[in-house]
């Protein structure tokens, strides 16, 4: 969707959250109406929405006197945050395996699965934009496999806190060692979980996507404990507090 067909409030939430994960405020800075409506070319009433969606987010934080600051977040809080994700896409996938998947289901997650394997065996290399989009796709079909229009939904709110969305650690190749082998192990889980949803083998299938998920905390320790420099090449880690 382009630029020009958003509505005032989708631009006003996409900037402003945009703003926040990339950096642009400190944590627990205080922000001005004023100066963000500024930034973003938006009027006050639009931006005030888009900050009351952010604090029902969690990137924002209430203030009792007015206004709203950027919420800090402990690695405690990235660390539950991704458990959660877990647990609701095992969920899902135990939901999907017991209660069945259309054939066309099943074959648009293997479609996409063959897209991840082009995508890490481009003969030019890795393919790391188309990895990061069939690998979207992929945890949406997972989603969406549940039956469940609630869990979709609490998938996607859960996925919006900084670091808890599937591809909060697909950065740059560098920043990971032994990075496409990270990949080729996530993409084996991946068809892992396929095959126990088409089997029907539900704790299989509930079990492999909660330690599936549990990648993303192992991506997080080491950045944070092994490559502090790199964050800020990853969104929403500025948001983290250092102690």
């Amino acid at each position: 969707m382009s630029d020009r067909n958003l509505s005032q409030l989708d631009r006003a939430l996409f900037g402003l959250r945009s703003l926040i994960m990339n950096g642009e405020f400190s944590s627990g800075q205080r922000l001005s109406e004023v100066a963000v409506a500024k930034m973003l070319g938006t009027s006050r009433t639009p931006l005030r929405q888009a900050m009351d969606r952010l604090v029902a987010e969690g990137l924002l934080v209430r203030i009792e006197t007015g206004g709203c600051r950027v919420a800090t977040f402990t690695r405690a809080d990235i660390a539950d945050a991704i458990e959660i994700r877990g647990v609701i896409e095992g969920t899902a996938a135990r939901m999907a395996a017991q209660r069945g998947v259309s054939t066309e289901l099943l074959t648009q997650i293997a479609d996409t699965l063959d897209g991840i394997d082009r995508a890490i065996n481009d003969p030019g290399g890795i393919n790391f934009d188309c990895y990061v989009k069939r690998n979207a796709e992929f945890h949406a079909l997972l989603a969406k496999c549940s039956g469940s229009d609630l869990i979709r939904s609490e998938i996607e709110r859960v996925s919006l806190l900084p670091l808890a969305s599937p591809s909060a650690f697909l950065i740059e190749q560098a920043a990971i060692p032994d990075f496409l082998d990270s990949l080729r192990y996530a993409q084996r889980q991946h068809r892992a979980i396929l095959e126990a949803i088409t089997n029907r083998e539900c704790a299989r299938a509930e079990a492999l996507v909660r330690e599936h998920a549990r990648l993303a905390l192992i991506n997080f320790n080491y950045l944070t404990d092994d490559q502090p420099t790199l964050v800020n090449n990853v969104p929403g880690l500025t948001l983290v507090a250092s102690k």
